[in-house]
């Protein structure tokens, strides 16, 4: 298993097929945003999306961008779109993606990351802690955590 991002590789097809399997409709707006070409106007041009993959498999995934679904907001970037598979659930894939985000962040000297989310108790067992509730750009409240990259 390794994780890779999606720009980086020659597959991207493929990728798009396995990430329409995703039952969420925040993973098909992704989706519509990679397909069409909108992904970077919609999070910022050096935002990626991270996938642990299997093989041909997706086995989970989440964008590190410049922005999320918190607009405006000074805080950057942020952690979105975060999903596993339900085979594969249970078995801390999330973790993977932490530790390639927190690689990603110690190269470019980013002290913080965010995530907005109405999950809760999900990310703290990653060590992220809650920060505050903000309106996301729908204008419903989302929690806001934030994980520390030491």
């Amino acid at each position: 298993m390794k994780v890779i991002n999606f720009f980086e590789s020659d597959r991207k097809e493929h990728w798009l097929d396995e990430l329409k399997r995703s039952d969420r409709g925040a993973a098909q707006f992704l989706h519509g945003l990679l397909s069409k070409g909108t992904f970077f106007d919609a999070v910022g041009n050096a935002s990626r999306v991270l996938m642990p993959v299997d093989g041909d498999e997706l086995i989970s995934f989440c964008t590190f961008a410049e922005k999320d679904d918190i607009q405006p907001t000074d805080l950057t970037p942020w952690v979105g779109f975060v999903y596993t598979f339900p085979e594969h659930r249970g078995h801390r894939y999330v973790g993977l993606l932490f530790d390639e985000i927190k690689r990603i962040a110690k190269d470019e000297n980013v002290s913080e990351v965010y995530i907005s989310t109405d999950h809760v108790g999900l990310y703290e067992k990653y060590g992220c802690e809650y920060r505050t509730q903000m309106n996301d750009i729908g204008g419903k409240p989302s929690n806001v955590y934030v994980k520390k990259i030491v």
